[in-house]
């Protein structure tokens, strides 16, 4: 024992060597002796530089708990989050400053010459690049809708401006493409097929402009529909993983990283209820407008009517709702799928049909590929019925409309003019080289509006037209 704290002894500094002595190593003095010993060689051999990475403003080990799923997720997809801003110019005039005190129209001179000024008007929104080669980004329709400019601003800071590829307004999907960059970062899509109720969310945005926010939460259910004055939208994702003002068209994430939905919506009657399109419909939303410059309507092949109180109680129902089928057109898949007139539908994929219009708007909201589940009211039964829709073709709704309108069209020089009129039809007011300048609140310019227009309406119980004869504008009520 003493030999081996000889040769100890032997190996310490000599500063250290000195304070322990032979005489002294023993007691308190071999104890700080053996103390400032060991600090020193732990120093010196690199294992107190182990504690850096742990230091303030340091980032955590990859085997660190605070390295969790959801930051590897957003570590992961963040760079390819953007902050999109959509600038609208509109055309506006210069107030005087005694205008400005009084009042628009107000106070001296308010009646003078003013000068035109053109302003600017922007808005907020998120979007994700899926396709960094590229540059393609989805976002969601009306976060770009008007707007004349699109610059979209990376993680990084860089900002470029993008190019609208193209829009579905009745899906709320547009596709933008970054200009003047290339070998960005994207995110992987996933599968939203496979989305579990109750599985952890990430969304990514730009809320209130606060760049690049992350906020989580859980699926709380899936399939949701949404509707608003015009429209439906169907097959949502619903989170409360908090999506603001901001955060429209930016990524839903799984804990895996990967993109299943895009936000778009929230309910605005309380937090932690948000909504987001699943991933496969955005995908093959953004394949048709690459491919096709649109998605194409979709039709079963029915003619249908609102099941009111009077009918409601003809056919022994306890109250009106669902639509009542009146005709099935051959060839169709209504008639592949064996509906026939009669039958009440109640539901599309667990969807109510209160109506004919929240028939044709959930009809809209679905893709080619769309496996529809129908509930159908039949001979006082419930039956289910699977099918799947077809492309509505512009000579399917051409041969429809001259059914239901009566009245073929044919397209001149930026507008459309009527070239036959049915005898018996729902429009003898028509004649023939009359120009339809629009129907509702559509303006007709080609017949592709004509025929979009239509396939819109055609379930309506009254369209009103505008017509323009001989120069002059007329509105003429339709009732097919």
């Amino acid at each position: 024992m003493t030999h081996s704290l000889t040769a100890i002894y032997k190996k310490m500094p000599s500063g250290i060597r000195q304070l322990a002595g032979p005489r002294h190593f023993c007691g308190i003095h071999r104890t700080l002796a053996w103390a400032m010993y060991w600090t020193l060689l732990t120093f010196l051999s690199g294992g107190m530089l182990t504690l850096a990475p742990l230091t303030a403003g340091a980032a955590p080990q990859e085997s660190s708990p605070r390295m969790t799923p959801v930051v590897r997720a957003v570590q992961a997809v963040a760079p390819a989050v953007v902050n999109i801003t959509s600038t609208q110019v509109i055309q506006g005039q210069t107030l005087s400053p005694l205008e400005q005190f009084f009042g628009p129209g107000q106070g001296p001179g308010a009646n003078g010459p003013r000068s035109p000024r053109k302003q600017k008007r922007e808005s907020l929104g998120s979007g994700v690049i899926v396709d960094g080669k590229k540059g393609l980004v989805l976002t969601n329709a009306h976060v770009i809708a008007g707007g004349d400019e699109v610059m979209v601003r990376l993680l990084d800071g860089r900002e470029f401006p993008a190019a609208v590829c193209g829009a579905a307004q009745d899906f709320d999907i547009a596709v933008l493409q970054i200009k003047g960059a290339s070998d960005l970062p994207s995110v992987n899509l996933g599968n939203s097929d496979n989305i579990l109720p109750g599985e952890t969310a990430i969304a990514i945005g730009n809320p209130f402009g606060f760049s690049h926010t992350v906020t989580t939460g859980v699926i709380s259910a899936l399939g949701r529909t949404i509707r608003s004055r015009n429209s439906a939208f169907t097959d949502l994702i619903q989170t409360d993983a908090a999506i603001n003002p901001g955060n429209s068209g930016g990524p839903l994430l799984n804990l895996e990283g990967v993109l299943i939905g895009i936000n778009t919506a929230v309910d605005a009657r309380g937090g932690g209820i948000g909504f987001a399109i699943p991933v496969n419909k955005a995908r093959r939303v953004m394949s048709d407008l690459m491919n096709k410059g649109g998605v194409g309507p979709l039709w079963l092949g029915l003619d249908v009517q609102d099941v009111d109180p009077h009918m409601a109680m003809a056919l022994g129902l306890s109250r009106a709702r669902g639509v009542l089928v009146t005709a099935v057109f051959p060839g169709t898949p209504a008639e592949k799928a064996c509906l026939r007139p009669g039958d009440i539908i109640d539901s599309i994929n667990a969807t109510p049909v209160r109506d004919r219009r929240d028939y044709l708007d959930i009809l809209r909201n679905q893709t080619a590929d769309a496996k529809l589940r129908l509930s159908l009211r039949r001979d006082g039964e419930t039956v289910p019925l699977d099918i799947t829709p077809a492309p509505f073709t512009d000579e399917n709704a051409r041969n429809l409309m001259l059914k239901r309108w009566g009245f073929r069209v044919a397209q001149g020089a930026g507008r459309v003019t009527v070239s036959s009129v049915s005898a018996n039809g729902p429009s003898p007011f028509l004649q023939k080289g009359d120009i339809i300048s629009a129907v509702g609140t559509i303006p007709v310019q080609e017949e592709k509006d004509l025929l979009q227009a239509f396939r819109r309406e055609r379930m309506s119980g009254q369209v009103l037209m505008q017509i323009t004869r001989n120069g002059k504008g007329y509105y003429a009520r339709l009732v097919p």
